[in-house]
């Protein structure tokens, strides 16, 4: 294949970005995986996009310089790469969606959206608030005929805040050091 039908094959343009090629991948992926799509030609197009991805992920930045670096990269990758991209695809495609879901390649697409985290931070924050402001509301203005508030509930409530928070915390780490590691990348090239 041509660098030019990998873009097609996940719909995109040359000049795309590797978060623009994750999200990409992503939806094909789930989209045509045989475990999910019984379509005789489904597996035939998950196995060029999972090709494609895996190519565009380790030549993004070279493609984008020179044009005789992208014409070195193409003749590097159908010697030695492509072939393995496309006997580990057809692995992938045999395997269950949920089993592929939890290999490193797949989990590689994963994108970190600093808005996203950072609305799920303050969301966790406001229910821990809220769960304890209201039972401390309901314990001194009490409703006439209803009984005072659970702790259980305020409990769950508390748990479920704290898991988003931690969750939420642990996305915003790696989200940062992703982050740095782009901009070394982008310091260095």
């Amino acid at each position: 294949m041509h660098i030019s039908e990998y873009y097609r094959i996940l719909g995109l343009t040359r000049g795309c970005t590797v978060d623009d090629i994750k999200k990409s991948y992503r939806k094909i992926a789930r989209e045509y995986h045989p475990d999910l799509n019984q379509d005789p030609g489904a597996k035939d197009i998950f196995i060029s996009a999972t090709e494609a991805y895996e190519f565009l992920m380790a030549n993004h930045s070279r493609i984008a310089s020179a044009e005789s670096e992208y014409e070195r990269v193409m003749e590097e990758w159908k010697k030695f790469r492509s072939e393995q991209a496309r006997r580990r695809a057809s692995a992938y495609a045999r395997t269950s969606y949920s089993k592929f879901r939890n290999t490193d390649f797949y989990k590689s697409t994963r994108i970190f959206d600093g808005t996203t985290i950072i609305a799920s931070i303050i969301i966790s924050l406001m229910v821990l608030i809220i769960a304890i402001y209201g039972y401390f509301y309901r314990l001194h203005h009490p409703i006439p005929g209803l009984k005072d508030p659970s702790v259980f509930i305020l409990i769950i409530f508390i748990l479920l805040g704290m898991t988003l928070f931690i969750k939420s915390y642990i996305h915003l780490k790696a989200y940062i050091e992703s982050s740095k590691r782009k901009s070394d990348v982008q310091k260095n090239s």
